[in-house]
């Protein structure tokens, strides 16, 4: 079991500037709530990067091109985690309730106490 995250954004070095830029100028329209919990303007979360790393849980993270090119057939919204079981993905986190979580404490508490009610 993974979880796949899907960022609400494009991959690239030009998409990545142009996300900076607008998570500078404009914040509260900035398009992808995972984006804004996990990651600083230009450089990952500090709390995020502990505790990716010392997850026991294989992460994948992914932009929505990148997502879109090897999942051609899903439609989901987006930013979105995914449950991968052996091939067989599920909505772990919608985009909803990722887009109602207003700290990185909330969403690892919320990844963490999802992982005990539905283990692998």
């Amino acid at each position: 079991m993974k979880l796949i995250f899907v960022y609400n954004a494009k991959s690239g070095k030009l998409n990545a500037l142009l996300d900076a830029g607008h998570k500078l100028i404009s914040p509260k329209t900035y398009q992808c709530s995972l984006c804004t919990l996990t990651h600083g303007t230009f450089s990952e979360n500090k709390i995020w990067k502990e505790f990716r790393t010392q997850s026991s849980i294989a992460m994948e993270f992914l932009h929505t091109d990148e997502f879109e090119k090897t999942h051609p057939n899903k439609n989901f919204s987006y930013p979105i985690i995914l449950k991968d079981d052996n091939g067989v993905l599920s909505t772990f986190i919608d985009s909803k309730t990722l887009n109602r979580i207003d700290a990185l404490e909330e969403l690892i508490t919320q990844i963490n106490s999802l992982l005990i009610s539905k283990p692998a």
